[in-house]
């Protein structure tokens, strides 16, 4: 996999997982985020472009360099300590991928 795949691939995680928490969380239609929610992609996003160990990452939480900002990574965190265990039961398919491939 080509990293422009894999920066993909990221994105489409983080946006389900930001949109699992949100729907869960601020009681938004499903797929649709606050603007709250709406912000932290934005900036996830950004981060997962700049990444500069990309081509061998598994997750941030694992990494030597921490990229967020203090107030945007406990955010994450938040989002990826609720969404993560729930990602079995809403998309089996996409939680084995981001498993398998980190």
């Amino acid at each position: 996999m080509d990293i422009t795949e894999k920066r993909e691939k990221e994105k489409q995680t983080v946006q389900f997982m930001i949109a699992l928490y949100c729907y869960k969380k601020h009681h938004t239609k499903k797929g649709e985020l606050c603007e709250e929610c709406e912000k932290l992609y934005a900036y996830a996003c950004k981060r997962i472009e700049h990444c500069p160990h990309m081509e061998t990452k598994t997750f941030c939480s694992k990494c030597k360099t921490h990229c967020y900002a203090p107030e945007m990574k406990e955010k994450i965190r938040d989002v990826m300590k609720f969404s993560g265990p729930r990602m079995l039961l809403y998309n089996p398919v996409l939680a084995m991928k981001h498993m398998i491939s980190q």
